[in-house]
């Protein structure tokens, strides 16, 4: 059973755990069909956030349960309370919930020094914040938490995903450079020297980590990342190609140079890069796809959503959380 299934990670998970031999039910709250998956998957609609219709839709059980949108303690213990039902669990986490060795995490990045600086790369022993209600890092590390002491009812792997990136996404990093080449603008100012590497996760090699753990249950962390983290300038420069562009890089050394200037949704100002040891040790996981090879769908997925309109009314979450990102009278004046 896959709860969340309409999502991003979701779709291709279904599919790929249909084709793997599963009898696969795929939840979310509409309880559509994706035109991708094999006739053989079963659809079904229910709240996740709602304990009787999780409950209820769950049935006499599973053998395997893949949540893709838990988010908190309390819906972990919604999983928990299941466990005479479910076999095992695999469970969507994220490596925000890491903090350095002077407990900086993401939480603290907005203040002065306040980014946390990882060792390269980073392993799952790498401790992480407390668990508290402050924030989405917080709250996934108690979601975490809970699982995890309650092993001996419900194995679940939890999977520490890093930047999810494809189709699907409400809030696609790649927008940045899609739409500027969409704009016709043919230089980009890049903070940091473009050297920022932030590691992203494709949704194809998430859903294999997905498919693997499915079929060996288990109590384990293991991050959830693609083979490579490319930089700010190495990513730009891959859309450039799947798009047929040739884009200037204007590298500026140090934090963006105005606050609408040069910081892109990649920017950060040390490395965090991810290992994927454990996983391969556990699993015997291998990435389907690098970063570059799976990015034309994200691309041609992020000019469809654009076509005929605003991008914030596009995509009103990278506004939220942004601002905005496309200020070219603010990126002109600076570069007189």
């Amino acid at each position: 059973m896959v709860i969340g299934a309409a999502g991003q990670i979701g779709r291709v998970a279904v599919g790929a755990l249909a084709r793997d031999g599963w009898e696969v039910t795929a939840v979310s709250r509409g309880g559509g069909r994706d035109g991708s998956w094999p006739a053989e998957v079963r659809v079904a609609a229910a709240d996740r956030a709602d304990d009787a219709a999780l409950a209820a839709v769950v049935g006499d059980g599973c053998d395997v349960l893949v949540d893709m949108v838990a988010y908190g303690p309390e819906q972990a213990r919604q999983l928990t309370a299941l466990a005479g039902r479910v076999g095992s669990a695999v469970v969507i986490s994220s490596l925000s919930v890491y903090e350095d060795d002077k407990g900086r995490n993401f939480d603290t990045q907005e203040e002065p020094d306040g980014f946390p600086v990882f060792p390269v790369p980073i392993t799952e022993e790498q401790r992480t914040v407390r668990p508290g209600e402050a924030s989405y890092s917080t709250r996934k590390a108690g979601l975490e938490h809970e699982l995890l002491a309650a092993a001996d009812e419900l194995p679940a792997t939890l999977l520490r995903a890093g930047a999810i990136h494809g189709p699907y996404c409400r809030s696609p990093r790649e927008l940045y450079f899609v739409k500027r080449n969409l704009d016709g603008r043919r230089r980009r100012v890049l903070s940091y020297g473009g050297a920022s590497r932030f590691h992203p996760a494709g949704v194809h090699n998430i859903a294999e980590l997905i498919r693997l753990a499915a079929a060996r249950p288990g109590a384990r962390v293991l991050n959830a990342v693609d083979p490579e983290a490319p930089t700010v300038a190495e990513i730009a420069g891959a859309v450039d190609a799947v798009m047929g562009v040739e884009v200037e890089n204007v590298l500026v050394d140090g934090p963006p140079p105005a606050p609408t200037v040069g910081d892109t949704p990649w920017s950060v100002p040390v490395p965090v890069v991810c290992d994927m040891s454990a996983a391969e040790r556990e699993l015997g996981y291998r990435p389907v796809a690098g970063y570059a090879q799976s990015l034309p769908e994200t691309v041609a997925w992020i000019e469809g959503r654009l076509a005929g309109r605003d991008w914030r009314e596009a995509y009103p979450r990278m506004y939220e959380t942004y601002g905005d990102l496309f200020d070219y009278t603010a990126e002109d004046a600076w570069s007189k």
